[in-house]
């Protein structure tokens, strides 16, 4: 009898269910159209959501749906100095579910650790490290006889998705996240491009 009920159950069960989600990828105008996708099994659906501050007081809010893996569906900030973007995320485990954007994160207060910076050409600068940003972390792309670098403070769950120096889509980035005070040495001079970063978190978010 017991033989019977497992094989009845391995034929009419079926094999690992797939999520269908909506999808919402925007293009660098900002936009997107929505659509729906069927995900692969070990995915849930995803709501994204970057919101980046900058110095002079203008915002940018991008929203993202579609199916992300359990590493992708966490909360986080990077932190520049000149910029700051909090990253938001909002999974769920039923079909078309993503419906709804993710909650607008916010920026915290100071937390008493601090990193090396890049200012145009100055890397010596210090920047003081908000809420959950925990770790220091620096980055680099070189392209041609150019290697542009920007350094600053990332929350753990931001490095933690970076475990692979090479980052796939930009030739030659590559990521280096340390714990502790100003463990990003300040040795390196070199510009930074805002496209750049806004690149490095997507990548980082889809990696």
């Amino acid at each position: 009898m017991h033989i019977l009920v497992l094989i009845l159950g391995t034929v009419l069960l079926p094999a690992a269910y797939a999520l269908k989600c909506y999808e919402c990828i925007p293009a660098l105008s900002g936009s997107c159209t929505e659509t729906t996708k069927d995900c692969p099994s070990n995915t849930q659906c995803g709501s994204l959501r970057t919101i980046t501050s900058y110095t002079d007081g203008s915002k940018s809010d991008v929203k993202i749906k579609t199916c992300a893996g359990a590493e992708q569906c966490f909360n986080g900030s990077i932190n520049l100095g000149y910029l700051q973007t909090v990253i938001t995320t909002k999974c769920c485990t039923s079909d078309l579910c993503n419906s709804q954007d993710a909650p607008a994160g916010s920026i915290s207060s100071p937390n008493g650790k601090k990193c090396f910076q890049c200012e145009g050409n100055n890397c010596n600068k210090t920047l003081s490290c908000n809420g959950n940003e925990d770790y220091c972390i620096s980055v680099a792309v070189t392209s041609g006889d150019v290697t542009l670098k920007v350094k600053g403070c990332a929350s753990k769950l931001i490095c933690s998705n970076t475990q692979n120096p090479e980052i796939t889509g930009i030739t030659g980035a590559k990521i280096s996240c340390c714990q502790g005070d100003l463990c990003n040495s300040s040795s390196s001079t070199t510009a930074s491009l805002l496209l750049f970063v806004t690149s490095l978190i997507l990548l980082v978010l889809f990696s």
